[in-house]
């Protein structure tokens, strides 16, 4: 294909697949399969690399996230993106319309739902999408275009060429997004999201638009910032306005004349925020006029004519019927309460994590008691409270022996949790695989958690030893593998037999050992045997090690469990020696403590770079630091650091210093 039939291809598909995202993502009613739609945007992709001058910001290839080049730059906002008053009782509703009477002899009234997610402006010119950002403090915030393009019911292009306009919208996950991105964070071993809005918050923050992209956010726009060429009367007729060009608006907005109208809706609002698909935490009411709110004005922190009702928790009271033991991803014992079922923020629930043994003994919980629950942050359940005691209450006793494996659990003393520490427990079995193959770890490529699911639900797995006995017809049979895909995945597995000790050491998933403590055991006892046949103290003596990780890693190669897996790990292949030396010693006895997003390395690399010259990277400010390297947003360790008179270098002088020696 030329240039000039690309040139033509591309502006064929291009309308075509906008015109498909705005029926799929924002109508809701999608006109093409998700077969068709792929293997077209894979065409216009196609095209786009082999003739990267037709590649333009408005391009729906964008979504897909590019390179990771996100640097956060400060934005200014020309309007501020302010905030609302909050309300919490029905009287403050009556006294908001009260004061707006004073001035306002008849106002009519929005009610929309308020979405729980992260506030972000968006502008257009010339109907194109040019600049994304956070509101920051509302007078500044971040620029995430990169990022934003992501999110699939976001216009590039509007449907109106206009020569500028500026809105205002709520970025936040659906509750299915959240609960697909919580299930991929426990089976990585990465701590959880608390919430959607948080979620959505660090998705948006990403450095990679990749990540972000994966993480499937959505938005609802709800304002007009600024507009040329075109004059609006009211907030609905800007609502409908936005939705003409293409926005995804706030949804369910009703306009009413009279205040106790707005209150009805307010509590319609809460009665079915259940069943929403997206997290909302109260319902906002607007005056409609424009012109009306011109002359109520507002006070230095809000608006006078908008106030944001917040709903509190619900709470409910039910039967404990039973306590259930589970064995989570770091083999640690969760008590779940089972009760009665009861509707709570518009969900029916009958479960509720007591997270650990103090807190069941603390607030006195036994089996038949009447208990009360709510929904922490109107999304997980949980227990409150005991209120009444059953006549048969049977106090609870959490096990001596995993309810998985048999094996005997333990507690360390400075610990609230129970845990089986067997590494072959099953329970654990498919998360502590995704550990082990992870980049990190042994680094297994096309190892995802889908294909280990498979292996694992087909028997071909039961171990971490077992990925290395594995054949090139078992793989192949699995679904969608083919001979190149299963071909690739066994040079992967083979590869990672050379990995250095400490990679095998984190993969392992000892508890309180992390990627630097399984570097610093592997350049402590160099091999795995020297390591297996060390004492509490001799592990403990070395620098950043206490007492609690020296007795993790001494009781995990006491298991008869580990040794059975590490002898099954040599006889596959696998390296047990530690390669790791410094490269340099220029930095030998500093200590280097990284705080803030860095120009060019990440984290990880800069911490590399620190270690190999001999350093020491903490991850915490103290008289003992020698420098801090701060990059951009630099929080509390830069100023610790400013209060302790430590040296605050950039990621320039960093790499000055490594000199001829940077790596």
């Amino acid at each position: 294909m030329d240039l000039n039939a690309a040139k033509q291809r591309v502006a064929e598909i291009k309308p075509l697949l906008e015109e498909y995202a705005y029926q799929y993502y924002v109508m809701d009613n999608p006109t093409v399969s998700d077969f068709e739609y792929d293997k077209l945007l894979h065409e216009l992709i196609d095209i786009e690399q082999q003739y990267p001058e037709l590649l333009t910001p408005d391009s729906p290839s964008q979504r897909v996230g590019g390179k990771a080049l996100n640097t956060f730059e400060p934005v200014a906002h020309t309007v501020q993106m302010g905030s609302l008053q909050d309300v919490f009782s029905y009287e403050e509703v009556k006294e908001f319309d009260r004061r707006v009477r004073e001035t306002i002899s008849n106002p009519l009234y929005v009610v929309e739902p308020k979405i729980d997610g992260l506030s972000v402006s968006l502008e257009y010119q010339d109907g194109v999408l040019v600049r994304a950002s956070t509101r920051g403090d509302g007078f500044t915030g971040e620029d995430v275009t990169a990022n934003i393009k992501t999110i699939s019911s976001i216009p590039l292009r509007l449907k109106k060429q206009l020569a500028g306009i500026e809105v205002r919208g709520e970025v936040y996950m659906p509750l299915k997004s959240f609960e697909e991105v919580i299930k991929r964070q426990e089976m990585e071993k990465v701590t959880p999201f608390k919430n959607p809005r948080n979620a959505a918050a660090g998705s948006l923050r990403q450095k990679d638009p990749k990540i972000t992209a994966s993480r499937k956010l959505d938005i609802f726009v709800f304002n007009i910032q600024q507009l040329q060429g075109e004059i609006l009367s009211s907030h609905r007729q800007s609502l409908d306005y936005m939705k003409s060009l293409g926005f995804k608006v706030i949804p369910s907005y009703k306009c009413f004349k009279s205040i106790d109208e707005v209150i009805n809706e307010i509590k319609n609002i809460g009665q079915s925020r259940g069943t929403y698909p997206f997290d909302i935490d109260g319902a906002v009411v607007k005056v409609d006029s424009f012109s009306d709110r011109e002359s109520l004005g507002a006070t230095a922190k809000f608006p006078r004519w908008a106030v944001a009702f917040k709903y509190p928790p619900e709470e409910k009271t039910t039967k404990l019927l039973d306590i259930e033991i589970n064995v989570g991803r770091t083999g640690a014992l969760t008590p779940t309460a089972v009760f009665e079922p009861i509707t709570l923020a518009g969900t029916t629930v009958s479960r509720a994590v007591l997270h650990n043994e103090d807190f069941i003994k603390e607030k006195n919980i036994c089996i038949g008691d009447t208990i009360v629950v709510r929904k922490a942050g109107e999304i997980i359940p949980e227990v409150l409270s005991v209120a009444a005691h059953g006549e048969d209450a049977q106090p609870f006793q959490m096990p001596t022996h995993c309810p998985s494996c048999g094996e005997a659990v333990s507690r360390q003393p400075d610990e609230a949790v129970i845990r089986c520490v067997n590494p072959e427990c099953p329970a654990t079995l498919l998360k502590n695989i995704v550990h082990f193959v992870s980049r990190d770890a042994m680094d297994i490529e096309g190892m995802g958690p889908a294909v280990i699911e498979v292996l694992v639900n087909n028997g071909l797995i039961r171990s971490v030893a077992d990925l290395y006995t594995l054949s090139p017809q078992e793989v192949i049979k699995l679904e969608r593998m083919g001979e190149k895909s299963a071909a690739n995945l066994m040079n992967s597995i083979e590869k990672s037999k050379s990995a250095d000790l400490s990679r095998l050491l984190f993969g392992l998933g000892i508890r309180n050992i992390g990627q630097k403590a399984a570097q610093l055991l592997a350049k402590q006892f160099k091999t795995i045997d020297q390591l297996m046949k060390a004492s509490v103290d001799e592990i403990a003596s070395i620098e950043g090690f206490g007492e609690v990780m020296a007795q993790s890693v001494f009781s995990f190669f006491t298991l008869s469990g580990t040794k059975d897996l590490i002898e099954r790990l040599k006889a596959a292949g696998v390296n047990m020696v530690s390669t790791l030396a410094p490269t340099g010693n220029q930095f030998a006895g500093l200590t280097f403590v990284l705080t803030g997003t860095l120009p060019t390395l990440s984290r990880d690399e800069a911490t590399k770079l620190i270690e190999d010259l001999g350093g020491k990277a903490s991850s915490s400010v103290s008289k003992k630091t020698s420098y801090v390297v701060a990059g951009e947003a630099a929080g509390s360790k830069l100023t610790k650091a400013q209060e302790l008179g430590v040296t605050v270098i950039t990621e320039e002088d960093l790499l000055k210093m490594c000199g001829e020696n940077r790596v």
